[in-house]
């Protein structure tokens, strides 16, 4: 590990902030989608607004030298009109400020799903002007921030917000359109080169990049049928972020099976030239879990993803192109989510000898359920898991991929989206009961020490 790596952890504005109408911050979609479905909602969640310095110099005492959050653009942005609240880049200065006054590198996020609910008023990302207006916002940030920012990121979890929110439904806006879609993703990914355009039209110091929600493939068998199923899933999963954000080009595989039943008029040689000239400067990989896949054999499409934590609940099946199996050999967490950290070896690998470009690891950790009452959390199971993974990535390292830093998700217990706050993946636990209180788990300590020996002190092996 070279003596610049970052070691750190991840948060999200939305999930950890609160404030959510407070100095002049105005209502985002999620808002809007939880209040007015009634659902468990982020109106205070880790009240980071209010303890962020508190949390940053807890990171410094746990050794972190980087921090990964997002920026709120309806913190930041008031209106369509593009006017900026004053207020909100006063609160991300005190950010920043606090970051370097411990020694942290900030890793900033512009978009972390919290679009502002007057641009979802018009369509949202089915609207081109929202990738416009993405720009505005970006240098907006980059104005502001770019002399206290060294790395920065265009977009958190593409693949999330837009399957979830355009072809799943149980995000904000809930719909469920192919079409529709289609033109969320391919106006994300314009706005994100743009953003990067305007990054670099301005001259700013630092980096790039974008952060995807990786999910390796493996298929079941060597056999040709499965090797296709397992291209469809990769298109499905990964290519149309990494290869769009980091060679500049939509999979042309991709396009060719989509047009035969939907209409691609709405991309433009103009965008494309756009995507073509400003791809990244690096990728940052959120690691969870992998997906093993096989031949689509019957029946129609189906995402179920679990937020109950009753195991057994998640379904993948992309009709026509593939289906997800569970490994029986495999552990799984009670959301459905397979522990395989050989599954972030193999994907560092193969995102390494694609893409050549620098790669963090910019989210890894496992959400459970946890009592909080104890003095201190006894964490045993995130030490296991966060040192397999970090083993995992080190494997990679000596393979040749070149890796510059990992951040555990998360800093702190915070708001989960559907799964609210039952699902902890915090290194510090947070008392959402008793003023928002906070204790470090185990794992805080344990981290601490790892990053203190540069690794040194993970259990490596080998995976076969």
């Amino acid at each position: 590990m070279n003596n610049n790596f970052l070691w750190g952890s991840s948060t999200a504005s939305y999930q950890c902030e609160g404030a959510w109408n407070l100095d002049g911050k105005v209502e985002s979609m999620w808002d809007r989608y939880l209040h007015e479905n009634n659902l468990e909602n982020g109106d205070i969640a880790s009240d980071h607004y209010h303890h962020f310095e508190e949390d940053i110099r807890m990171m410094k005492k746990g050794g972190q030298n980087a921090y990964r959050f997002s920026l709120s653009w309806p913190r930041i942005i008031k209106n369509k009109e593009g006017e900026v609240n004053q207020r909100g880049i006063e609160f991300y200065q005190r950010v920043l400020d606090a970051c370097h006054k411990n020694d942290i590198e900030p890793f900033v996020t512009l978009y972390h799903w919290d679009l502002p609910q007057y641009w979802e008023d018009e369509g949202g990302w089915l609207n081109l002007e929202v990738a416009y207006a993405f720009e505005h916002y970006a240098k907006v940030c980059f104005e502001n921030f770019g002399k206290k920012v060294r790395y920065w990121s265009t977009f958190n979890e593409p693949k999330w917000f837009v399957v979830n929110g355009y072809f799943i439904g149980n995000y904000p806006p809930g719909l469920q359109d192919v079409q529709k879609t289609m033109i969320a993703a391919y106006n994300v990914m314009f706005a994100s080169a743009l953003g990067v355009r305007s990054f670099r039209q301005g001259k700013y110091d630092g980096e790039i990049g974008i952060v995807h929600s990786y999910t390796p493939v493996n298929g079941v068998d060597n056999s040709i049928e499965t090797l296709v199923a397992m291209r469809h899933a990769d298109n499905y999963s990964n290519n149309w972020v990494l290869d769009t954000a980091a060679l500049g080009e939509f999979p042309i595989d991709l396009i060719a099976k989509l047009s035969e039943d939907y209409d691609i008029s709405f991309m433009k040689q103009e965008h494309l030239k756009v995507i073509k000239e400003n791809t990244v400067d690096f990728i940052g990989l959120n690691y969870y879990a992998r997906a093993l896949v096989k031949p689509y054999t019957s029946g129609e499409t189906q995402l179920v993803f679990n937020h109950s934590g009753k195991p057994g609940e998640s379904k993948v099946v992309i009709k026509g192109w593939f289906e997800q199996v569970r490994d029986p050999n495999s552990e799984f967490t009670a959301w459905d989510t397979e522990i395989y950290p050989k599954g972030l070896q193999d994907g560092l690998i193969e995102a390494w000898e694609r893409y050549r470009l620098p790669i963090y690891v910019t989210e890894n950790g496992v959400g459970v359920r946890e009592n909080i009452e104890v003095e201190q959390v006894n964490d045993d199971y995130r030490i296991s898991f966060m040192n397999d993974h970090i083993n995992a990535m080190m494997n990679a390292i000596d393979y040749g991929a070149d890796i510059r830093g990992y951040f555990a998700w998360a800093s702190f217990d915070l708001y989960s989206w559907k799964n609210g706050v039952e699902k902890r993946y915090g290194l510090i636990a947070i008392d959402f009961q008793k003023e928002q209180m906070r204790r470090p788990k185990t794992s805080f300590y344990w981290f601490k020490e790892v990053i203190e020996s540069n690794g040194k002190e993970i259990k490596r092996k080998e995976f076969n």
